[in-house]
């Protein structure tokens, strides 16, 4: 099949990359139009709703939350149990209340987002975590700056005296021998960290998704 050249119009065969005659190429791109823009232009747009059907499209407010919006929020949640921890609050209740406290300041930062109870867990995953740090580096300043370090260990003590005192094993006996030691001490604070961790975590999820469940629709305007 053959063609007349763009330049000098002198017939090209088909395939030729350079017309044989004045050289000028033979595989030309061609640019399309740009849309016109102004009111009409505007107007013939497809909008979304006319691209895709409503069963097909996702809300605004269903996109995964960003975790730079729930921090502030779970900060807070966070030094608030804390706080009462210290000042009476049972441990295990500072934990569940962190993670319940995540979905009322989130919701209060964000009354228009929806949550469910599993994001509620992730929230008070993250309040939790926080809480287990904010707890660590005040009870290390206590340690440090007050002194504790000492009474700490003899509070160890009198717990592994109690219980030694409640049985008569030679085995069980031998073992809070050992944690009478310095490493079975270490290893007692060590072992009281992890599960500590463990237990904020879970304990955490669980508060937040109980918060989820129950504050987690948006507000209606």
């Amino acid at each position: 099949m053959e063609h007349p050249c763009h330049k000098c119009g002198q017939i090209v065969e088909e395939g030729r990359p350079f017309c044989p005659h004045c050289g000028a190429p033979q595989i030309r791109v061609i640019m399309a139009e740009p849309f016109p823009a102004g009111p009409s232009a505007i107007a013939a747009a497809p909008t979304f709703s006319e691209a895709l059907p409503a069963s097909e499209t996702v809300p605004v407010l269903a996109v995964p939350m960003t975790w730079s919006q729930a921090l502030k929020p779970c900060a807070l949640a966070a030094l608030v149990p804390s706080i009462l921890m210290f000042s009476g609050l049972n441990p295990f209740v500072a934990m569940f209340g962190a993670g319940f406290l995540a979905i009322v300041f989130y919701r209060q930062a964000r009354p228009g987002v929806e949550l469910k109870a599993a994001s509620g867990a992730r929230l008070g995953v993250l309040s939790g975590l926080l809480w287990f740090a904010i707890t660590s580096i005040f009870a290390a300043a206590i340690v440090i700056f007050l002194h504790k370090g000492p009474e700490i260990r003899q509070q160890l003590l009198t717990v592994i005296n109690q219980a030694a005192s409640r049985t008569s094993d030679p085995q069980m006996l031998s073992v809070f021998e050992r944690f009478r030691s310095s490493e079975g001490l270490e290893f007692l604070m060590i072992f009281g960290l992890i599960t500590g961790f463990i237990a904020a975590l879970v304990l955490g999820a669980a508060g937040g998704a109980l918060g989820g469940s129950i504050f987690g629709r948006k507000n209606r305007p």
